[in-house]
């Protein structure tokens, strides 16, 4: 006997407002697709607010996940490492929360450990729990950036983002190869200049 399939968590709100039913949301996805000017009962989009909403279920995973749950494990044994960890070029993908547009790039983030430090994939977790979120790449920025100081308390953390926005490419503007940077420094980062221009060295290098 197969086993039974169960369906996918639910995102959880960020709100108290009411989340309605999956029914529903397929159903306004079957709205749109009339309102743009489309059949939703023809072969091609018969199917499609299933697709879509299933689709969201992906791109809104990270409201199902908690950063204290990803950084939880972490490992005193340094060998005396007291220096900077930094991982660049994790590649992210995320919604705007104005268009629902996607916006791409990589985040570049480095930590000053003291005591502890974490499993280097647990980062690249981190950067995908908050993109797989509605989000702003400057929120996305700071959010990373608290989560690292409220369970690693480091000595310094520099954040760095760079990113395509899809609505700046494809609506609006039409700006093709705009690239939005931001950046977040706390501790060390924030009150050594040297430290930074490191940083920003390390990344570029």
């Amino acid at each position: 006997m197969s086993k039974k399939q169960t369906a996918p968590k639910k995102p959880k709100l960020v709100s108290s407002t009411p989340r309605p039913a999956r029914e529903e949301a397929e159903a306004a996805i079957r709205t749109l697709l009339a309102w743009v000017g489309e059949n939703p009962e023809r072969e091609g989009l018969r199917d499609t607010p299933r697709r879509v909403i299933k689709a969201f279920d992906e791109y809104c995973a990270g409201y199902n996940m908690n950063a204290g749950d990803i950084l939880a494990k972490t490992f005193s044994e340094t060998g005396g490492y007291d220096g900077a960890v930094l991982v660049k070029h994790i590649e992210f993908e995320s919604r705007c929360e104005h268009h629902l547009a996607p916006f791409l790039g990589k985040a570049h983030i480095s930590y000053i450990p003291s005591g502890k430090i974490v499993g280097l994939s647990k980062i690249a977790r981190l950067v995908d729990m908050y993109a797989r979120r509605l989000q702003t790449q400057e929120r996305l920025t700071s959010e990373i950036t608290n989560a690292l100081q409220k369970h690693l308390k480091p000595k310094g953390i520099a954040v760095m983002l760079e990113a395509e926005h899809f609505c700046m490419k494809v609506r609006g503007v039409h700006k093709d190869h705009a690239v939005t940077v931001t950046t977040r420094f706390t501790g060390e980062y924030q009150k050594d200049d040297d430290l930074r221009e490191e940083f920003f060295a390390q990344v570029r290098g």
